[in-house]
């Protein structure tokens, strides 16, 4: 018999499997991998502290540090050296994509963890209203531009529509770690604005979630009603799986941990990570998978916050940096000399302002709030921050965009997560305490202080 025809019996591949085991990576590999990981969390840490010495959120320094050492300045001024640090070989750039995806799954998963639904139910109405006007509109506007703006970009015909979905998602997003460390920041966490601002971002980002698994699905099927009926079926099975077999599960997991924090965090680690390969193989987003499983998690009713305090520790102090560097990595800024990218960041921020705040504004007088409570709700849940970065990575793994609509997609990112604070104090100076509130920042003074808030000054 053959070499041939022998390597195609069972036998025979565990003959080759046995004599030639896959090899290691190799050192020069590894070395440009540490060095890249070394140096974007070293750089990422330091302008990360700069930026948040200098009142903004550190996400801005975190993603500088990739805009640095990418194509905007180091691949400009030395691309020699920048092509041997950061070579554009596929298994390289893989190696730190996976370091990249695990922290924003682990990350997203924390991001549902602290989701309270308590809250939410307890201000249902009124967030309700809020949070859909504030979806409904930037999300129409940011269809509506996709269009011509695809235009303007020159891209594909065949594209445009695909496009034109996705910056709708992009521009209906709110960031709630973003949301949830300016209220703190600015002791407006005990506010009703606060509190409603808080739980209309969260039905904000759940909703995030769900249209990105369905754009992503329809990009990857086509843009056709039976793909569409699948992405939407494949999601109610996820949901329905999540509620009655999820649930219990997780509840179970977290009940044979108590007593060991290691145990509880490996549980709660791999819960997430096996939830986001669950709606992976389903064609729907990953990321939704690991938010789903986190909202799991955190209304368990066997979750303890402060056996998973060396999770937060690890995923936001050296993973999410890592991240938000390597996002910055694609950024090219250069790209802004071109008067059409330039003048379609300039729209998009525009939109992406206006229909946020438009819309927040909207369900806030319907649910007879004052002129200037409802400014403050749209100077909140204009912040995107960290859910638009990762939106835009999905994006762009996606290929719906390019290096020019990437760097768009960020800079709205950064724009509106530094405008938020002095919007939101502007308009919280016009709002009144009221007796409730007091007695509401009254407890929450009183109350002890836990250390490792999930709440990230970095994101």
């Amino acid at each position: 018999m053959s070499a041939v025809h022998r390597a195609g019996t069972p036998a025979a591949a565990d003959e080759l499997w046995a004599a030639a085991p896959v090899q290691p990576i190799a050192a020069h590999p590894l070395l440009i991998f540490l060095l890249q990981v070394g140096l974007l969390l070293l750089l990422a840490i330091m302008l990360g502290r700069l930026a948040a010495r200098c009142g903004l959120p550190a996400i801005v320094g975190e993603l500088s540090a990739g805009v640095l050492l990418g194509p905007s300045l180091f691949g400009w001024v030395a691309p020699d050296a920048a092509a041997w640090l950061l070579p554009s070989d596929p298994g390289q750039v893989h190696l730190l994509d996976a370091v990249g995806q695990i922290a924003v799954l682990l990350l997203v998963g924390l991001t549902g963890i602290e989701m309270d639904l308590r809250m939410i139910r307890r201000r249902g109405g009124t967030a309700l209203r809020v949070s859909l006007a504030g979806l409904l509109v930037p999300l129409a506007l940011g269809v509506g531009l996709g269009h011509p703006l695809a235009r303007m970009l020159g891209i594909g015909a065949s594209d445009r529509q695909m496009f034109a979905l996705f910056l709708g998602v992009a521009m209906c997003v709110s960031a709630i770690p973003v949301i949830a460390k300016t209220l703190m920041d600015m002791d407006l966490i005990h506010r009703d604005v606060g509190q409603l601002t808080l739980a209309a971002g969260m039905i904000d980002d759940t909703f995030g979630w769900l249209m990105l698994s369905v754009v992503s699905a329809m990009t990857v099927g086509g843009l056709t009603a039976g793909v569409f009926a699948e992405a939407v079926g494949s999601l109610l099975l996820v949901l329905l799986v999540a509620l009655l077999i999820g649930r219990p599960l997780a509840r179970t997991a977290l009940r044979l941990c108590k007593g060991s924090e290691e145990r509880t965090v490996s549980a709660a680690a791999a819960m997430i990570l096996l939830a986001s390969a669950g709606t992976q193989s389903l064609g729907l987003e990953a990321v939704f998978g690991a938010y789903l499983c986190g909202m799991l998690i955190g209304s368990s009713g066997e979750f303890d916050r402060a056996r998973t305090a060396s999770l937060r520790m690890v995923v936001l102090a050296v993973l999410a940096p890592v991240f938000f560097a390597t996002a910055g990595l694609r950024i090219d800024l250069r790209a802004l000399r071109e008067p059409a990218v330039l003048g379609a960041a300039s729209i998009v921020l525009a939109i992406a302002i206006l229909g946020k705040f438009a819309g927040a504004y909207i369900g806030a007088r319907l649910s007879r709030l004052s002129r200037w409570e409802a400014l403050a709700l749209g100077a909140g849940m204009n912040a995107r921050g960290v859910i638009e970065v990762i939106v835009a990575m999905v994006g762009l793994r996606l290929g719906i965009l390019d290096t020019r609509t990437y760097t768009i997609i960020v800079l709205v990112a950064v724009v509106t997560s530094v405008m938020a604070p002095p919007l939101l104090k502007a308009a919280m100076k016009r709002v009144d305490c009221t007796q409730e509130e007091l007695r509401r920042l009254t407890a929450r003074r009183g109350a002890p202080q836990v250390r490792g808030s999930p709440e990230r000054a970095e994101t």
